[in-house]
């Protein structure tokens, strides 16, 4: 399971340019979660997984991610079942 967290402003068009990247390849996150955060409420947490993805196309699908407009930041790591 490939997960994703970002930070970005807090912009209504944000979330769904997030998923629009997800909706184009034909996938549905397994869990998304988002928040307001900072002090002044001014960031926009996103936390998302998605099941299998490729680390490529989880690395692309991240390198597209970090261009839309608002997004500040994207972390990417890959979760594994024992």
């Amino acid at each position: 399971m490939t997960c994703f967290s970002l930070r970005a402003a807090v912009e209504p068009g944000v979330m769904p340019r997030v998923l629009e990247l997800f909706a184009k390849r034909n996938l549905v996150p397994d869990r998304w979660h988002s928040d307001v955060v900072g002090t002044a409420r001014d960031e926009l947490s996103i936390d998302l997984q998605v099941s299998d993805l490729t680390p490529e196309t989880g690395a692309y699908i991240a390198r597209c991610l970090r261009q839309i407009w608002g997004v500040e930041a994207v972390l990417t790591s890959e979760k594994r079942f024992a």
